[in-house]
């Protein structure tokens, strides 16, 4: 074989090594990926058990629900956007968990606003559709605020009027989700609690499957 022809083959020899050796390594990093700890488990600790015990925040009940989510979020957190619909569907198809929300603002005074309207919401009994609806909206202006609330079957003028009477009220309610997220260690949003698993960060719908099954397997 002339020595162009065996540089040739050679040259392709080592491409084709060179390509198994990345694709063996893909395969690898998946896999690790996969099996690595959604979240820590902090088992049921003094703060866990207290915030787990908390029943002043807005729950999403589901009838039979042995596994609980409670989650630390923020509405203009992009992590807690890009979350918000990987939580939503892994609850949905698993129809045995509560989803527990802990309004935590900590963008600004837009995220202040927001929250405090959503918390004042609960008690016209629409929080989850407030909550979902503000998750998706590219602005939280008093207009998007108001549209939200009203597509939820709300009254605006009810909201205004909770916001004013019961404004210490939900102030507290947002004072002791912050003390329970840093108690938590959680450093921003989103922060999730299923069952003892402790999640920093946003993760994927498969990985909520799996915090659920994990949390289900621990209790």
């Amino acid at each position: 074989m002339p020595p162009a022809e065996q540089t040739n083959v050679f040259g392709r020899k080592a491409a084709l090594q060179l390509l198994a050796l990345i694709v063996v390594g893909a395969v690898i990093a998946y896999v690790l990926r996969a099996q690595a700890p959604v979240g820590e488990n902090v088992g049921d600790r003094g703060i866990v058990q207290a915030v787990r015990l908390d029943r002043s925040s807005p729950v999403a009940e589901v009838a039979g629900a042995d596994v609980t989510i409670i989650a630390f979020t923020d509405y203009q957190c992009p992590a807690c956007r890009k979350a918000h619909g990987a939580m939503a569907r892994a609850v949905l198809e698993d129809g045995r968990t509560r989803i527990v929300y802990k309004d935590w603002p900590i963008f600004g005074k837009e995220s202040e606003r927001a929250a405090q309207v959503a918390i004042a919401s609960s008690f016209q009994g629409i929080y989850s559709a407030v909550h979902d609806a503000l998750m998706k909206s590219e602005n939280l202006g008093d207009e998007q605020l108001k549209v939200a609330v009203e597509n939820a079957g709300g009254s605006w003028s009810r909201i205004q009027a909770d916001l004013a009477g019961r404004g210490a009220a939900i102030q507290a309610q947002l004072d002791r989700n912050r003390r329970q997220a840093f108690g938590l260690g959680l450093g921003g949003t989103p922060g999730y609690l299923i069952g003892p698993i402790l999640v920093r960060g946003a993760i994927s719908e498969r990985q909520f499957r799996r915090a659920i099954g994990e949390a289900r397997q621990a209790s």
